[in-house]
């Protein structure tokens, strides 16, 4: 191997030391933000070394065909010490802000929501249920006027029928006692309610 394929081996070794430490930065601060079950921390540590030494081999591979050396590991090493030495709280302070700035801008996006959509549909809706309630009580009292006006009417109407309808709604109860209508009805009715609690047992 030439001098300069492991002097660039080192610094891709070095750029991934400085990589994992970014992202286990990130991870610690995303996981700590969140508030995530202590039961969950160990499997997430699992994953990250997992991918970390998956993405390190890769890197690896891609420079020196794989090829373990000392100098991999101290490039690796280099690369940890420098990231935490100048670059860890700067990376912690930026993604804490970019989670702050995130999170504004979830809530001014769901406080645009509520505003323009979610009260403006709750104020309409009950406007509409004030309005079909006086619609409802207006049309009450609109029809007890009506009734009220015609109920004179009706009685001499009635008066006026009276004669003719009693013969025919005696002939009607007649006719309904002799052919049993009622008890045929209710037969009906009896045989329909146990179909039904049958059916609903099912």
């Amino acid at each position: 191997m030439t001098l300069s394929m492991q002097g660039l081996t080192m610094a891709f070794m070095l750029l991934s030391g400085l990589g994992m430490g970014a992202v286990f930065d990130g991870y610690r601060v995303v996981s700590n933000e969140l508030r995530l079950p202590r039961w969950w921390l160990p499997v997430f540590d699992l994953v990250y070394w997992m991918a970390a030494a998956v993405i390190v081999y890769r890197v690896l591979y891609a420079s020196n065909n794989g090829e373990l050396r000392a100098y991999v590991f101290i490039g690796l090493a280099f690369g940890v010490i420098i990231y935490y030495a100048l670059l860890s709280r700067a990376t912690v302070a930026a993604i804490k802000w970019i989670i702050t700035a995130v999170r504004a801008v979830i809530g001014f996006i769901l406080k645009c929501i509520d505003v323009l959509i979610i009260k403006p549909v709750l104020l309409l809706y009950k406007l509409i249920r004030v309005i079909l309630a006086f619609g409802a009580a207006f049309a009450v009292f609109l029809l007890k006027i009506v009734l009220q006006l015609v109920r004179p009417f009706w009685k001499l109407l009635q008066w006026l029928t009276n004669p003719i309808s009693r013969p025919i709604i005696k002939w009607l109860k007649g006719y309904m006692l002799k052919w049993k209508i009622v008890d045929r009805i209710k037969g009906i009715h009896h045989r329909v309610s146990e179909w039904f609690s049958k059916w609903r047992r099912r």
